[in-house]
């Protein structure tokens, strides 16, 4: 038996942006449509809007929350990891992952980059840290920048197919 491909998307929960939401459901379809499971926090906001987006497409969706209730993942979520642990469950959102996409974000988005780049996954950011033009984090090396939901998915599939 093959393990499938699981990438997760990255992005913050509360509030925000309509674009970046668009963009997360369309990354989670694009991702279920390729054959590849969601990892996400489980949560609301860019992790529930990409967790819609592979369900609709009917795709997997595994929700690592940072509470000890699984109830409290949003409704696409197919399996729940409830953790316990608060913030540092952002590191097994990482570690679950054959790649990251980062779609805007806060600091838990930035952690998880940081978190996946240790361990030596891609990133491929869409509208998040590394393009917001200022600071270090833009010649990070193993973080791509991509223009669109589409490219990103391009991106990461042909990463991690070999």
């Amino acid at each position: 038996m093959t393990r499938r491909r699981q990438v997760a998307v990255s992005g913050g929960g509360a509030s925000p942006p309509e674009d970046a939401l668009a963009a997360a459901e369309e990354v989670g379809r694009r991702l279920a449509e390729a054959g590849i499971v969601l990892v996400c926090g489980g949560l609301g906001g860019v992790m529930e809007a990409a967790a819609r987006g592979a369900a609709a497409a009917g795709g997997e969706v595994i929700g690592i929350l940072p509470g000890d209730d699984p109830e409290g993942a949003n409704p696409y979520c197919t399996h729940v990891v409830a953790t316990g642990i608060g913030h540092a469950r952002n590191l097994a959102v990482a570690a679950s992952a054959d790649a990251v996409i980062a779609i805007g974000g806060e600091w838990g988005t930035l952690t998880e980059i940081a978190f996946a780049r240790r361990l030596g996954r891609p990133v491929f950011a869409l509208r998040t840290w590394s393009l917001r033009g200022a600071g270090p984090m833009e010649d990070a090396p193993g973080i791509e920048s991509a223009s669109d939901p589409a490219a990103a998915v391009d991106a990461v599939d042909r990463a991690i197919s070999g």
